[in-house]
């Protein structure tokens, strides 16, 4: 397992320094190894636009329409003008190297699918816990559960229009040890989005060989 983060981190750091291709490719015949990668957070976050804006195949989308049955339900304060939720999961893919592949899902926010989030924490390396600053308490949970199960994982701020705010701050409001990374990001841009994935994997990496300096 340690080996195949380290190969995810040379990856990482291969892939921010080629240039952006455009083209989103088929799975290579080659593929050997993958990562999983879990984005979770609350209601309304982006998760499902973080997904979709980094993955290199259409992602897989469980998007259904809100309806009135959700009203009391759906914690939609400070998420206006949102239709559609995720009711399962959203699924991405990044091919880091010829042989190894990231596989990205985006986890229900909503408390009444929290139940499905056992079944894809299961094989995962690492998460991403997307926060909105106007909701931070939304992210508690995530957070609660990351830490129960003892994954690694770094919080990205994803910064809506007027919720911009310090990293020291979104640390110290969440409770935050020092060894987290919190980064901002906009999830609807590509770039923005992998540069949350590449802290991840370095992350992992960081801890991998703290590990291994222990044994």
């Amino acid at each position: 397992m340690d080996s195949a983060i380290s190969e995810a981190a040379e990856a990482a750091e291969a892939a921010e320094a080629a240039a952006p291709s455009a083209a989103r490719p088929p799975l290579r015949s080659t593929a050997t190894d993958g990562v999983k990668i879990v984005v979770v957070g609350g209601f309304g976050v982006g998760k499902s636009t973080l997904v979709r804006s980094v993955s290199e195949i259409r992602p897989l989308s469980t998007e259904e329409t809100m309806t009135e049955a959700g009203r009391g339900v759906d914690q939609a304060a400070g998420v206006g003008g949102k239709s559609s939720t995720t009711v399962a999961f959203d699924f991405g893919r990044v091919s880091l190297t010829a042989e190894l592949v990231l596989y990205l899902f985006g986890a229900p926010g909503q408390q009444r699918f929290w139940f499905l989030w056992e079944r894809l924490f299961a094989g995962t390396l690492g998460a991403v816990v997307l926060l909105d600053t106007r909701r931070v308490e939304d992210s508690w949970y995530a957070i609660d559960r990351l830490e129960q199960h003892g994954m690694p994982f770094v919080v990205a701020h994803n910064v809506f229009p007027g919720a911009a705010h310090d990293l020291g701050e979104v640390r110290d409001s969440l409770s935050l040890s020092g060894s987290v990374p919190v980064v901002a990001c906009d999830a609807r841009r590509r770039e923005s989005a992998k540069q949350v994935l590449l802290t991840l994997v370095r992350h992992l990496h960081t801890m991998s060989r703290a590990r291994g300096a222990h044994r």
